[in-house]
């Protein structure tokens, strides 16, 4: 399920038609960490794929995959209209009501570096599920 969550990384990344080198290190960092190989990683932001269904993730795979769509929404510092629309659907599709992405966007901060209390979060955001 991992390679699905780099594919929306990788949509929201290059919605704006360029590829930030942040948000690209990111994704790398992201795909290393959970085992995909940087040849793998690399292909994939070459020809990203289509999104697949998300509503058969877990409760905690739904908030890893919007908390990390958001924070790379925000890692280069700038933040277009067409990524918040972006992030807002993905929050419908997994669930979620299109706030959610407000409500965790305020506790998500865009250094990697700077954790965010996930238990908070996750109970701010129970609120916005509409499953």
């Amino acid at each position: 399920m991992l390679k699905e969550q780099l594919k929306i990384l990788i949509k929201l990344a290059t919605i704006d038609n360029e590829l930030a080198d942040k948000e690209a290190n990111l994704i790398e960092k992201i795909g290393k960490a959970n085992g995909i190989t940087e040849d793998e990683i690399y292909a994939m932001m070459k020809n990203p794929e289509p999104i697949q269904n998300l509503e058969t993730l877990s409760d905690d795979q739904r908030f890893e995959y919007l908390y990390n769509i958001i924070q790379l929404m925000k890692i280069d510092g700038k933040v277009y209209k067409s990524e918040i629309v972006f992030c807002q659907e993905i929050a419908e599709r997994l669930g979620y009501k299109k706030k959610a992405v407000s409500e965790l966007s305020k506790g998500i901060f865009s250094d990697p570096s700077i954790t965010s209390d996930r238990d908070e979060l996750k109970k701010r955001l129970a609120k916005y599920s509409i499953k």
